[in-house]
């Protein structure tokens, strides 16, 4: 029995990893709104609904509905416990019960950024019929004795938030004047000037439910719970969220001014690269040494999608850096990476002494090899440092060979370009080059003579931005070789030292690719000259050819 359970806590909590990471829980095309309404809640269909609810749902929102399913302290946040009636996505007044339709919404189309999946069978295979979803809303309300009560139903009561008509569309000057109310309404307090999740300067804030709240980053629209459309940001400013210090705005902003400040927050969001292949920019004199160097204005960005490292144990799916935006510049002899990601805090401290010792959990397998979201590891201010790594294979394999994204193994190791942030904080590059042979062990560093990586760092509104620079070729057979014209294998590894991140307990992404654009050799040239006058000659002679039979 032990075992069964185990298996399945292991599945359900690799697949919420994916979901928290990539927000794959909530897919754009989602229903919104049912077909029909909520059909009677007979005790028949109340009865499916609980079947339904104990197969799929109470993993996470437990047997009760109170939130405390086997899968709820390894996630954060965590599964909504259903018993309190404190609902927070919904069109309905601050404080007020969710509509029915409410209720299918999230259940539909998910929560991004959490491990509440979509259960529309439209768009997931494993999905529910309307009416399945209609069956498994009706056992919900049963957790809260409020849902029974005719007097709180919201739309006989006229607590419904209307969206109002004629609203402007998208413009500069909307967001201009969304920026103006952002500022004037002390929003920058919590989510930050530039709206990263950096207003808030400790971890004092909690939720109705006593856990820790981490102000959300409104740039990258996957973290956005509710919805990153325009509409589903109005709608937030207009309802507020139930259980957390956000408040509605409904008295204290008119209907244009909460709609120019959900423009705003639109325009904040980031737009994601689509390339997989980072192109190289070459430069005629030195590479770019500093973040703020002007020569990374003309190089290429590629983002990098990070998620948290379910691999091994530890276990990690609450992963805080998500995406690291990666630009390369290079000359003849040496290149120069710089890479940037969203933090709210600056971590350069690094105590030995909390570092997380993986014999607290059970081998790899077990359902408990994944480390909780609170009490297991300290996700403060001041514990460890914020580090990133570059990851390439140690020798070139022409090819769709490649190591394990996780650390390489023994016959195909990994070039690890290591910057950490306490190191940089002494007054250090904060650069370390090592070796891993797979994930088992630890990666190695490299020894004095053969650090060669130098690195130029800041903090900056909640944001780092780190410059790796080596020579491009070196003497050691354990670092990448970047020769031209080779699709050169790259991956991060991203550790935030306020979310408790170090050693394993971190986030990574897959393979993608730099390449250095290979000089055309003179040959071609002569070659497409000749081609140009064998063209010319064979043309001209033909002519003549005609000319000489038509006379």
């Amino acid at each position: 029995m032990q075992g069964i359970i185990g298996k399945k806590m292991k599945i359900v909590l690799a697949a919420t990893g994916l979901a928290l990471s990539f927000g794959l829980s909530a897919p754009g095309m989602a229903a919104d709104q049912p077909a029909k309404p909520m059909p009677e809640a007979t005790e028949a269909f109340v009865e499916k609904g609980r079947e339904i609810y104990m197969r799929r749902c109470s993993m996470c929102h437990g047997l009760l509905g109170d939130g405390n399913g086997p899968a709820a302290d390894y996630m954060d946040p965590r599964p909504r416990d259903f018993t309190l009636g404190t609902f927070k996505f919904r069109q309905t007044e601050s404080g007020e019960l969710p509509t029915d339709n409410d209720l299918f919404r999230t259940v539909s189309r998910g929560l991004q950024g959490t491990g509440m999946q979509a259960f529309d069978s439209d768009i997931i295979k494993s999905g529910l019929s309307e009416e399945k979803r209609w069956q498994v809303i009706s056992y919900i309300k049963t957790f809260a004795q409020e849902f029974g009560d005719e007097e709180l139903d919201p739309i006989k009561t006229g607590k419904l938030v209307k969206f109002p008509e004629n609203l402007p569309p998208f413009s500069d000057e909307l967001v201009a004047k969304g920026k103006a109310i952002f500022l004037k309404a002390k929003c920058w307090e919590c989510h930050g000037k530039q709206g990263r999740g950096n207003g808030q300067k400790a971890f004092d804030r909690k939720d109705d439910w006593g856990f820790p709240i981490r102000i959300r980053n409104v740039t990258l629209p996957w973290k956005i719970k509710g919805g990153s459309k325009v509409d589903d940001i109005y709608m937030r400013f207009s309802t507020g969220i139930n259980g957390t210090p956000m408040p509605s705005f409904a008295k204290a902003l008119s209907n244009e001014d909460r709609w120019a400040l959900a423009n705003f927050i639109k325009s904040l969001q980031h737009k994601l690269t689509s390339n997989q292949v980072l192109q190289a920019k070459k430069v005629a004199g030195e590479v770019p040494t500093t973040p703020d160097d002007a020569a990374w204005k003309d190089a290429q960005p590629m983002d990098m999608r990070l998620t948290g490292q379910v691999v091994a144990a530890p276990r990690w799916q609450n992963p805080g850096v998500e995406l690291v935006t990666v630009k390369a510049s290079y000359n003849d002899k040496e290149i120069a990476f710089l890479l940037q990601w969203d933090d709210p805090f600056k971590d350069a401290t690094h105590k030995l002494d909390k570092v997380f010792n993986p014999k607290d959990i059970s081998k790899v397998g077990a359902y408990n090899s994944y480390v909780a979201a609170n009490d297991m590891i300290p996700r403060a201010l001041e514990t460890y440092r914020d580090s990133v790594a570059l990851q390439f294979p140690a020798k070139f394999i022409a090819g769709t060979k490649k190591p394990h994204f996780l650390r390489g193994n023994s016959s195909n190791p990994v070039n690890l370009w290591i910057w950490k942030a306490d190191m940089a904080e002494k007054n250090k590059s904060g650069a370390e080059e090592a070796i891993a042979r797979g994930y088992q062990q630890p990666a190695r560093a490299q020894t004095k003579e053969q650090q060669q990586i130098t690195a130029k760092s800041v903090w900056k509104d909640g944001q780092w931005s780190v410059v790796l620079k080596r020579s491009r070729m070196t003497e050691d057979s354990n670092d990448i070789q970047f020769k031209n014209g080779q699709f050169i294998p790259m991956s991060i590894n991203a550790w935030d030292g306020s979310n408790g991140e170090h050693g394993l307990i971190m986030s990574l992404s897959t393979w993608h690719f730099v390449f250095l654009e290979a000089p055309t050799p003179m040959v071609i040239y002569i070659y497409a000259l000749l081609a140009v006058f064998i063209t010319g000659g064979l043309g001209f002679w033909l002519m003549k050819k005609a000319q000489a039979s038509n006379a």
